[in-house]
C-alpha cells in the first residue's frame, strides 16, 4: 500500500511573467507537470505534450444568471485566461454540470477553438455539455470508477460528495473527481466534495502525490439557500494525512463573497498538520506551481 514517503515529489513555485494564455502554451520540461490556477476550482495542467484544463470558469455566466438573486455571483477576481484566448488544449475535464465547473460561457468557445480538443465528463453531465456547446462527437463519458488511457496519461474517475453522492436515476453519478496520471505523478482533482466514507482508502490505493481540493467548507445558511458546500479547511488536511497524500492545493476560495476563505486563514488552518508530514501550495493566479517526482 503506497505510503506519503512512497509518493514524496518535489515541488517549485514559479511567478508567471507573461500572461496566462502565453504560459500556459508553454510546454513544461520533460517528467515534470506545471500547474497554473484559474480561480474557483479551475486549473490548467500543463506536460512536455499536453495542455489539460480542469473545470475552467472563464466567464461571468453565473453573475448573469443570479444578477436578481441573493448571492449575485459577482466576480471578487478577474478571470486569468479569457475564453476565447487559450489555444492548443488537448482535454476539458468537468468534474460536474454546475455552471462554475462547466461554464456556458466558455466550453463552446474553447472547444471550437481547439478543433482536436476533448471533453471528459460524468455520463450524467452529457446533456448539459451539449446545451453549453461542446461537440458530442468530441465528448468523452466516464463512469464511477472507470479508467482510460490517452496519449501521455491515464485518467479515472471517482465519485464526490458534493454533500451527499448522488446519482441521476440512472446508476451515473453527479459529482466526480479525477486522478489523472502524468510520469508518474498522480493529481486528485475533487471538483465539489465532502468527506465520505471509504474516500481516504481510494486515494491511498491510488498513489495520488497532489490534491486539488475545495477548502471553502459548507453550513445551513448556504445549504438552505441552495448553495451545497465542501470541505472544510481541516477536512481537506485531514484527507491528505489520511490517504497519505504529501500535498495539498486547496482551491474554491476567492470567486464569489459568500463563498471563500482568505488566503491567510487557510494557511493558519493548515499549519498544525505539519507535524503530520503534509506540505501545501495555497495557489495564486499570478504564479505557477512545478511537481516532479523527487530524484528525477
Amino acid at each position: 500500500m503506497p505510503t506519503a514517503e512512497a509518493n514524496r515529489i518535489e515541488r517549485k513555485l514559479h511567478s508567471r511573467l507573461v500572461p496566462m494564455f502565453e504560459a500556459i502554451a508553454n510546454p513544461a520540461r520533460g517528467g515534470t507537470v506545471n500547474l497554473f490556477w484559474l480561480g474557483q476550482a479551475g486549473f490548467a495542467v500543463r506536460s512536455a505534450s499536453l495542455l489539460m484544463l480542469i473545470d475552467p470558469y472563464l466567464s461571468n455566466a453565473l453573475a448573469e444568471k443570479y444578477r436578481d438573486a441573493l448571492f449575485k455571483h459577482v466576480r471578487m477576481m478577474e478571470s486569468p485566461l479569457a475564453p476565447d484566448e487559450p489555444r492548443g488544449v488537448d482535454y476539458i475535464f468537468a468534474t460536474h454540470a454546475h455552471s462554475d465547473h462547466l461554464d456556458p460561457g466558455s466550453i463552446g468557445k474553447l472547444m471550437a477553438l481547439n478543433p482536436d480538443c476533448r471533453l471528459i465528463c460524468p455520463r450524467s453531465a452529457r446533456d448539459k455539455a451539449l446545451e453549453r456547446g461542446a461537440d458530442r462527437d468530441r465528448i468523452v463519458h466516464l463512469s464511477s470508477l472507470e479508467k482510460r488511457s490517452f496519449g501521455g496519461f491515464s485518467v479515472e474517475m471517482v465519485p464526490s460528495a458534493h454533500e451527499t453522492l448522488a446519482d441521476d436515476g440512472k446508476g451515473n453519478i453527479l459529482y466526480a473527481g479525477y486522478v489523472v496520471a502524468l510520469y508518474g505523478i498522480r493529481i486528485y482533482h475533487s471538483g465539489d466534495c465532502v468527506p465520505y466514507d471509504g474516500l481516504p482508502r481510494l486515494l491511498r490505493e491510488r498513489g495520488v502525490d497532489v490534491a486539488l481540493l475545495p477548502v471553502n467548507g459548507r453550513d445551513d445558511y448556504r445549504r438552505e439557500c441552495g448553495v451545497p458546500g465542501n470541505f472544510t479547511v481541516e477536512e481537506a488536511a485531514e484527507l491528505c494525512v489520511r490517504a497519505g497524500i504529501p500535498l495539498l492545493v486547496p482551491h474554491h476560495f476567492g470567486m464569489f463573497d459568500f463563498n471563500t476563505v482568505e488566503p491567510e486563514e487557510i494557511a493558519r488552518r493548515l499549519r498544525p498538520f505539519r507535524k503530520n508530514g503534509l506540505d501545501w501550495t495555497i495557489p495564486r493566479v499570478d504564479e505557477y506551481l512545478t511537481v516532479r517526482r523527487q530524484g528525477e
